[in-house]
């Protein structure tokens, strides 16, 4: 038999010793380190102060392509934050390109580019801030990054659901997990780095951003090369469909290749599904620590304070700690959700999520009118918990409808909607602001219309999510193509290989793997809980 690479599918079967419970630990190693892409506004502020003692009056009036390679004016704070938005939208752009690709090549080898990518993205990002040249950055964050985000995203979506035919909800719900919960372990760190590294008055940006990417290149790589893939027809021991399925007439054991998913209308119903899901969510998310300081004020103090700055402090502290709830209730619910959809069906989750979201976003404005901070802080918390499980859901989703064998890179293209809705939902809520203090609204009444409108957002979602039904039998492979499909896998398994494959019990590994990504995420969630403290 011919020797296949390191990084090839073929050399990530499993033997029959693996465990699947490791799979989950190997996507929570990519997932927490790319998901500092939500923790990235640590660095805006210190990255708008490098060069001590600039010309105000020569830079004032700087435009944006000027910053781009000036090495005598400080970046502008809306310079740097098209930054994020540069590799949301790669990541969309290369998960769609790349998803057919990942799922011929496996998650070994895509998990690993990913790793180069994110983490390469990262160092020359730090190299850009040294020489103070923001189109570098711009190549490495935004760009490169950018690619490291889409591939390290979707790698792990197939291969989780494959070993998970019986708990697709909760396997893809613990690494996507990982992506909300990233920010929580990597915004304190960076921030605690830049504070080490700092020099003459300087936060040490450019260090941070170098040691985290050195840092993520070595986890995602782990992650990457603990990999391992089920051979074509492995279940799990007594799994039987029928009966660990909560929803037959929504599953489906068939396939639809990518090529014939994308021309069905299941496949744009659940990309508006996502999309008015993540639009809301996002604007939430975008403003809500302005928007808890707008309603509430002073009213988020518990006593009375006659020095104004410290006031204000106070104030800044506790829309902080609503932050800091906010990454954690975003990355709990991404579990919670997806493995109750297990339970209730997919369809009835996002049922659920527009629902209740519908309740809650209109009720925000009447916590905001009789000034109950507590209720509107659990309301905008409940919204991020269904906010991070419309992601984490999604993945078992698209398998219950269009099958398992690309749904890889089905999720791949879909998620460009999240790339839309990461534009429209903060411009809208942020422009919608603007606008009301332009007519002389109140500051604690100019969110009531914006959140009336994510309302109807939602009101339309849950139009889109009842009319997804199952796909047309014209669309599924036939059996003679979904051999040739199978083929371009390299896979060659024998009936008794895949009798016998991944039979293991959990043992000290499995039970190491987990410890090794649970540690660090409940730092992060003790520091999210510590600063939640000061809402109280």
């Amino acid at each position: 038999m011919p020797q296949v690479a390191l990084l090839d599918r073929a050399q990530t079967i499993a033997s029959e010793n693996f465990n699947r419970w490791l799979v989950p630990p190997a996507a929570l190693c990519i997932h927490l380190s790319i998901g500092m892409a939500y923790g990235f506004s640590v660095f805006w502020l210190p990255m708008s102060h490098l060069i001590s003692g600039a010309s105000t009056a020569a830079c004032t009036h700087q435009g944006f392509f000027a910053q781009l390679t000036t090495t005598r004016c400080n970046w502008t704070v809306p310079a740097e934050t098209h930054i994020f938005e540069t590799f949301i939208a790669v990541l969309g752009i290369s998960a769609a390109i790349w998803g057919g690709w990942l799922e011929h090549s496996g998650p070994r080898k895509a998990g690993f580019i990913a790793a180069l990518c994110w983490g390469g993205g990262l160092i020359l990002g730090g190299v850009g801030v040294a020489v103070h040249q923001l189109w570098l950055v711009y190549l490495g964050a935004g760009l490169l990054g950018g690619i490291g985000q889409g591939l390290g995203y979707i790698a792990p979506v197939s291969t989780l659901i494959k070993w998970f035919p019986d708990r697709r909800g909760l396997a893809t719900g613990f690494a996507i997990m990982g992506y909300g919960g990233g920010a929580m372990i990597g915004a304190p760190l960076a921030v605690w780095l830049m504070a080490h590294y700092a020099h003459n008055g300087v936060q040490g940006v450019s260090e941070s951003l170098i040691i985290l990417g050195a840092i993520y290149v070595l986890v995602m790589s782990i992650g990457a090369f603990s990999f391992r893939v089920p051979p074509t027809g492995w279940h799990p021991q007594g799994y039987a469909p029928s009966s660990a399925d909560s929803d037959q007439a929504m599953i489906t054991s068939r396939h639809v290749h990518l090529n014939r998913a994308i021309r069905t209308p299941q496949f744009w119903l659940i990309w508006l599904v996502l999309c008015l899901n993540v639009t809301a969510g996002i604007g939430v998310i975008s403003m809500a620590s302005p928007m808890l300081q707008d309603v509430f004020g002073a009213k988020l103090v518990a006593h009375s304070l006659a020095s104004h700055p410290a006031l204000d402090s106070a104030i800044v502290a506790a829309a902080a700690g609503l932050v800091g709830l906010i990454s954690l209730f975003n990355s709990l619910g991404r579990l919670f959700w997806a493995a109750i959809s297990d339970y209730i069906g997919r369809k009835r989750t996002y049922y659920t999520f527009f629902l209740a979201g519908i309740v809650l976003y209109v009720l925000l404005p009447t916590w905001g009118r009789f000034g109950i901070p507590a209720l509107f802080v659990l309301s905008v918390c409940i919204i991020l918990t269904m906010y991070g499980g419309g992601f984490s859901t999604l993945p078992a989703y698209l398998a219950d409808i269009f099958g398992t064998q690309m749904v890889g890179a089905i999720h791949g293209r879909l998620i460009t909607a999240w790339s839309v809705a990461g534009i429209v939902g903060p411009a809208l809520i942020a422009s919608l602001r603007q606008h009301e203090l332009n007519q002389g609204i109140p500051r604690a009444q100019v969110y009531n219309s914006t959140l009336y409108i994510m309302a109807g957002l939602l009101l339309a979602g849950l139009i889109c999510n009842a009319l997804i039904k199952p796909v047309s039998e014209q669309h599924y492979m036939s059996d003679t193509e979904l051999a040739q499909e199978r083929a371009l896998q390299k896979e060659q398994t024998t009936p008794n290989e895949v009798l016998s494959a991944a039979r293991g019990r959990p043992g000290m590994l499995t039970l190491l793997a987990w410890v090794g990504v649970g540690i660090p995420f409940l730092i992060g969630v003790w520091i999210a809980l510590a600063k939640g403290f000061a809402l109280f």
